[in-house]
């Protein structure tokens, strides 16, 4: 799903080419610490030159024609400005569909409610299942590692039934005694850990299908609505998107996401529903191989993206995000993130991008 099982094979690929043509490369610094730093524009591998980079805040807001090989898509019923690929059937992309408040809502909900049991995040199998880690963090918490029947009992029942060796608990600084041998983490660590959170039918990444006996939540009520409205353009004439699952993806400053396929729902007439939050990220669409040439997009906060029909069958993936020290792109947001426990939230959203996939399974 996320690389050729051959490596030398993967590089000879034109969507491996444009990978390395937009990622940011970490590079040693003189005390032997990693850091992100962009190649200059030209230099191959450096992600420096975006020339080639489709902008479509920046078509929305001209008023001349539209480049080759891009459309306007109009939809009966839908309010919101909808671009297409004319060569990618079932895409779509609807710049700008949510407002600075929206993004601050799902943003809020995916370090606070979707992180929470049953729903399985990536630290599920190390640690087990995991409630309120966002308020541990914000308490500044520490997990440890105990030895506890009750929390054995409850880690079995989100981890399948399989017995855990390792149980945790978070504690306060004060509450682990000196000179204890004890595995620790801090909870703030944890939360830059998170890299997926699933919700409603549980997916299994080791055997690549949706596991229904995993204990799970329907997908909420607002979210699922979001869903159904958004995915309106993507359609077929008459029909309801089904909310049943989704996938939030948390990445971090030099993250990416290798080029795959989501092959694993049965109608892939059926769009997924891809919300994007955070910070702004390069966004690759390719084509039915990985020998295709992908066409490179910005995704920005608030943006949303259909995927249906035969942009199903498209390699895609995310080979870099931007971070840096200016905020331009994500004002808006930190002008709206001031509560107490947004302090938090702002100091993480301001070097992290959140995606929220939506998918209908049956």
């Amino acid at each position: 799903m996320y690389g050729a099982s051959d490596p030398a094979a993967a590089e000879r690929t034109a969507f491996r080419r444009a990978e390395k043509q937009y990622k940011l490369y970490k590079l040693p610094n003189l005390k032997g610490r990693s850091r992100s730093r962009s190649k200059p524009a030209g230099v191959e591998g450096g992600g420096g030159d975006l020339s080639a980079v489709v902008d479509f805040h920046a078509l929305l807001a001209g008023d001349g024609e539209l480049p080759a090989g891009i459309g306007r898509c109009d939809c009966a019923g839908f309010d919101r400005p909808v671009f297409c690929f004319l060569d990618r059937p079932g895409f779509y992309f609807i710049p700008g569909a949510l407002s600075t408040e929206e993004q601050c809502y799902w943003i809020r909900e995916s370090l606070k409610t979707f992180p929470q049991p049953p729903n399985r995040t990536n630290l599920t199998a190390i640690y087990g299942s995991i409630s309120d880690l966002f308020i541990a963090a914000k308490n500044q918490k520490i997990l440890v590692e105990v030895e506890n029947p009750d929390v054995q009992e409850k880690n079995e029942q989100n981890n399948g039934g399989k017995p855990r060796s390792k149980n945790f608990k978070f504690v306060d600084d004060s509450e682990i005694q000196k000179g204890a041998d004890c595995r620790s983490t801090t909870a703030t660590t944890l939360v830059r850990k998170l890299r997926w959170s699933t919700l409603g039918l549980q997916f299994d990444w080791s055997k690549r299908n949706y596991d229904v006996s995993l204990p799970h939540n329907k997908i909420s009520d607002a979210l699922a609505s979001l869903a159904k409205n958004m995915a309106i353009p993507a359609m077929p004439s008459g029909e309801e998107f089904k909310p049943e699952a989704a996938i939030v993806n948390y990445y971090g400053p030099s993250d990416m996401l290798g080029g795959h396929v989501d092959d694993m729902e049965a109608d892939w007439t059926k769009p997924i529903v891809s919300i994007s939050l955070g910070c702004k990220c390069i966004f690759l669409l390719g084509g039915k191989t990985r020998d295709e040439v992908p066409t490179a997009m910005f995704l920005r906060s608030g943006d949303i993206v259909l995927m249906a029909g035969e942009a199903r069958e498209c390699f895609h993936g995310v080979p870099r995000i931007f971070t840096e020290s200016d905020h331009q792109e994500i004002s808006a947001l930190v002008s709206q993130l001031y509560g107490d426990d947004d302090c938090f939230i702002l100091d993480y959203i301001k070097n992290s991008r959140i995606n929220i996939n939506i998918r209908q399974v049956y």
